[in-house]
């Protein structure tokens, strides 16, 4: 969110904001000027202070003691046209017990320009994007496209879904086909060369530079946004205007970020759905993972189909939940969830290695504070209906490797669950709980 709304280029933005929405087809031709002192001063008093630095080794605090000076050499450098995005510093953080996500960790004065043009591409495109769009859009977010992916299921006669992974989308995405779904609506020359600068800038892996004529860099704030575009381009209007058209029964998407879900009444038509995803993302030179991809029945019917023909009932993964069909109490169907396995296994991995190597570095009372944190922020994402079971499974887990490595601080005599529970009593850790209810009814 902008940090002043009252100056003369948030006003502009206001009404390239109603200029996008009036009319679809306008083409912007003048954009980069927004790119002011006034305009980046608050792009940088958005940025998050405490985030890792660049290969600039440049902080938020050291670049804003001579943040006016700083600003008017950007903008200077802007204005001229002799900007050049510096390479991000590339890391990887665990995908999986066998795979590695790479991140992009970019300079400073990369991020103030990033989330300048993230502004203003956000002014045009939110009164593009469709709604089934959810990922990294303002008031926005994972638990409200799971909401919508229960409704969908509970409420339409859904029967089947066609779940597709991008194999590599950020990596593989090409420079070429994203910038011709941007001059769909941008016309500004400008402001277009300077989003090939960041998409060309590459990385540094340790200590070589790599480039690259495809993928955007994860990580990057601009990042999100330009996936976003092309998606909505590539996917989101294609499924709404074409595959829509064609179709016999109901069937509907739901997308966050590269990551997405058709839900299908007919399975003639969820075959056809997924051979035409296929085709579509071939296209533009990015393939359908073949082993995460799949066509199920799933819905109302599958629990009794798959018991008629002798099998378990087909669930699929999606956001970290496992979604299953279940049963009510009252005896009808209704969407379950749970902690997907591979989540689950991962963040139990993730709490023991991280108290096994803090509880002798710091007093307890330290890390103590950021263990509640960390139960805190999973129950925030965990906690939705019908997942009540997978929080408290990793809430007992906790407490038990908690138990386990504060015995293990010294050779003093061990702590019995009756002390340790008492301990609780004193210094206690958030409760398991629902913080997502999905079952309020849709306004439809």
């Amino acid at each position: 969110m902008p940090y002043t709304d009252i100056g003369e280029t948030w006003q502009k933005l206001s009404l390239i904001t109603g200029h996008a929405r009036r009319d679809p087809d306008f083409q912007f031709t003048s954009l980069a000027h927004l790119l002011n002192v006034e305009y980046l001063r608050d792009c940088y008093k958005s940025l998050n202070r405490n985030k890792a630095v660049g290969i600039d080794n440049v902080s938020w605090e050291e670049y804003g003691r001579k943040l006016d000076e700083n600003l008017v050499l950007l903008v200077s450098k802007l204005k001229r046209k002799k900007y050049k995005p510096i390479a991000a510093r590339r890391v990887y953080i665990p995908k999986s017990e066998t795979e590695k996500r790479p991140l992009g960790i970019s300079a400073l004065e990369n991020k103030i320009v990033e989330r300048g043009i993230t502004w203003i591409l956000e002014s045009i495109y939110e009164q593009d994007f469709l709604n089934c769009s959810y990922g990294f859009r303002p008031k926005r977010n994972c638990h409200q496209v799971l909401k919508e992916l229960n409704d969908l299921i509970m409420f339409q006669p859904v029967n089947h879904i066609v779940e597709a992974d991008i194999k590599g989308f950020f990596d593989n995405v090409s420079h070429e086909k994203l910038m011709e779904s941007i001059r769909i609506r941008i016309k500004d020359t400008t402001l277009l060369n300077l989003i090939e600068k960041f998409l060309k800038a590459g990385y540094v892996d340790d200590g070589i530079l790599v480039k690259s004529d495809t993928g955007t860099p994860q990580g990057s704030i601009l990042s999100p946004m330009l996936a976003n575009i092309f998606l909505h381009y590539v996917l989101d209007t294609w499924f709404e205007t074409t595959v829509k058209s064609r179709v016999r029964g109901f069937c509907e998407i739901v997308r966050y970020a590269d990551d997405f879900v058709c839900v299908v009444r007919y399975a003639a038509d969820a075959k056809r759905i997924e051979r035409g995803l296929q085709n579509r993302f071939n296209k533009y030179g990015l393939e359908i993972h073949s082993t995460k991809s799949r066509n199920i029945s799933f819905g109302r019917f599958e629990r009794d189909n798959a018991g008629t023909q002798n099998r378990r009932a087909n669930t699929f993964d999606f956001l970290g939940f496992t979604h299953y069909c279940d049963r009510s109490r009252k005896g009808n169907f209704k969407v379950g969830r749970k902690t997907s396995g591979k989540k689950y296994s991962a963040k139990c991995r993730a709490m023991n290695t991280w108290l096994k190597a803090i509880r002798n570095q710091v007093k307890t009372k330290e890390w103590w504070k950021v263990l509640k944190a960390k139960l805190r922020g999973h129950f925030q994402y965990y906690g939705v209906s019908e997942n009540y079971n997978g929080i408290v499974r990793f809430y007992k887990f906790t407490l038990r490797v908690v138990r386990k490595w504060m015995n293990r601080r010294s050779q003093k005599r061990t702590m019995s669950w009756v002390d340790f529970t008492k301990y609780l009593d004193h210094y206690p850790l958030p409760k398991p709980k629902i913080v997502h209810s999905f079952y309020v009814s849709p306004v439809r």
